[in-house]
């Protein structure tokens, strides 16, 4: 680590070690404004002592119970805060700062009420980047040399940056026979309509299901919403869920109180199923999203010179299902296992849109106390495009995502992807979780770029970025571990280190060096 940079993370580390923030929580189905969303990108440990889905802190630790209700008059108050000292080592190339620290705060302070017949929520949101780097963003194809090169670009090359806006504000109408209405701006997870009985199946869907394809991007420092209205419907086991909206901006750029001109379509039917010794869920569902900024450039394969002739909206359908179902035995522990699945049609500005993906995991929970052992493993596939000159558009397209919650050294996500992935969580006390992961990535087509990114979150930007994979596919080897501390009921602190091997894509992108580090420290706290 070179001298200055171990001094400015340093300085960042003792800046985090006094401020905090709570661990957002991300709810399913109806809930009151003090149980609202508040979104993980990570992945839990341990959900024995729930049984409603739990949210993970940055290490992978479900987040706490909601605290009481904190009550001025008749007004319920939360604050939520989070601060993060972050050192980034990213790949080299020959040029620019891939050795850097800088330190983020998020700050949410949220009003509302509970009625009988319906509830308000009002939510502020105040973002703090301070000591982002000005030499991070060189030319294509490096390009920006992790989010401190993102940040600094988003919001006008400035290395510090703080904003105010409202971050949801939003009715919830209740007991609309068994319906229920939300009307406003908040936030949503996909695949978290339902709130599973079982404490180890919500786990499993919160964590591994959850974000794939509409979340908040709960891992940076500004984060989004969406404006519009969610409908959802009961029927004994059965969940009808509607989503109309449009996403909010922010994510890296600190102004997130302005509305993208994007439209985002979504609904869902979800059934519970459960036996004596098990429980499982299933999900149909369907994804429209209309992307009207028409002079933005796309990132896809194609020559620079065919992309900014293409002024097509793009307009796709996504469709699709996953299944989740665990087993649980008083000797030999607890499975889980969970498949999904999604295709994709329709436009890509002047290209027509095929494009899929998979996902299958399983993993076993051993019945050891002192640890509490849980293995996993799985296979992933984005797909990606074969022929940059044909009428079609092969490449998987992610949406609005929270790519860090299956990628959790974000240098990229699903689209153009194959992940063989094993993680290893551990409780060796209770105040004390820790998860480990160990990820095989390569290219699903060595005619396809390498992506980043989670989506759409100005005005100006596409969204997603693509470096060029030079006719290869062999990504990278990762390997990271973390840790949750919980240091009092509303406190805790959540440590990381990721590094990944770089192999052919990322060595002729970045020659100098291949191989690239992550590491933060992050408080949390909730009142």
């Amino acid at each position: 680590m070179k001298l200055a940079v171990a001094r400015q993370i340093g300085v960042c580390i003792l800046l985090a070690g006094n401020l905090c923030y709570a661990q957002q929580s991300a709810p399913a189905g109806p809930t009151s404004p003090l149980q609202v969303a508040y979104g993980t990108d990570s992945n839990a440990a341990d959900a024995s002592a729930s049984s409603s889905p739990q949210t993970a802190t940055a290490g992978g630790k479900p987040a706490p119970a909601a605290p009481a209700k904190h009550k001025i008059g008749p007004l319920e108050v939360t604050v939520n805060w989070r601060t993060r000292a972050e050192g980034w080592y990213w790949f080299q190339g020959p040029t620019g700062n891939s050795t850097y620290g800088f330190w983020d705060s998020l700050l949410r302070i949220g009003i509302g009420q509970t009625g009988k017949r319906f509830d308000w929520f009002l939510e502020g949101e105040q973002p703090t980047i301070l000591g982002l780097p000005n030499t991070a963003v060189v030319a294509a194809p490096q390009g920006q040399l992790g989010l401190g090169g993102s940040y600094y670009a988003a919001n006008s090359n400035r290395t510090n940056v703080a904003n105010g806006f409202v971050k949801q504000g939003f009715v919830d109408f209740k007991h609309l026979g068994p319906s229920a209405l939300k009307i406003g701006r908040f936030e949503y997870f996909d695949g978290t309509e339902v709130k599973p009985v079982d404490p180890m199946l919500a786990n499993v869907i919160q964590t591994r299901i959850s974000s794939r394809l509409i979340s908040n991007f709960a891992f940076t420092a500004v984060q989004r919403s969406f404006d519009g209205l969610q409908f959802s419907a009961d029927s004994g086991k059965n969940n009808f869920t509607f989503l109309g909206a449009r996403p909010t901006a922010g994510v890296f750029q600190a102004k997130g109180m302005g509305e993208l001109d994007v439209d985002t379509y979504y609904g869902a039917y979800t059934r519970s199923v459960s036996t004596s010794s098990s429980a499982g869920e299933l999900r149909v569902f369907a994804l429209g999203y209309i992307d009207h900024r028409t002079t933005v450039l796309k990132t896809d394969n194609r020559s620079t010179a065919a992309r900014e002739a293409d002024l097509g909206k793009i307009e796709i359908a996504t469709w699709g299902g996953d299944y989740v179902h665990v087993f649980n035995t008083a000797s030999a522990g607890n499975f889980d296992f969970l498949v999904w699945a999604v295709a994709q049609t329709g436009a890509w500005g002047s290209l027509t849109q095929r494009a899929s993906a998979f996902v299958g995991e399983g993993g076993w929970r051993l019945p050891v106390k002192p640890l509490k052992p849980w293995l996993s493993a799985g296979y992933s596939y984005g797909s990606g495009d074969s022929n940059a000159t044909d009428s079609k558009h092969g490449t998987f397209f992610q949406v609005l995502t929270t790519p860090r919650q299956y990628a959790r050294f974000p240098f990229y996500n699903m689209m153009n992807n194959e992940d063989a992935y094993a993680s290893l969580n551990l409780k060796p006390v209770s105040r004390v979780s820790i998860r480990s992961e160990a990820h095989a990535l390569r290219l699903a087509s060595a005619a396809d770029l390498w992506y980043s990114g989670g989506g759409a979150f100005q005005p100006q930007t596409f969204g997603y970025t693509g470096r060029p994979s030079n006719g290869a596919r062999s990504l990278a080897n990762v390997w990271d571990l973390s840790g949750d501390i919980q240091i009092t009921k509303s406190f805790s602190i959540s440590p990381y280190y990721g590094h990944a091997w770089g192999k052919t894509v990322i060595a002729k992108v970045y020659p100098d060096n291949r191989d690239g580090q992550l590491i933060f420290l992050e408080t949390n706290y909730h009142f």
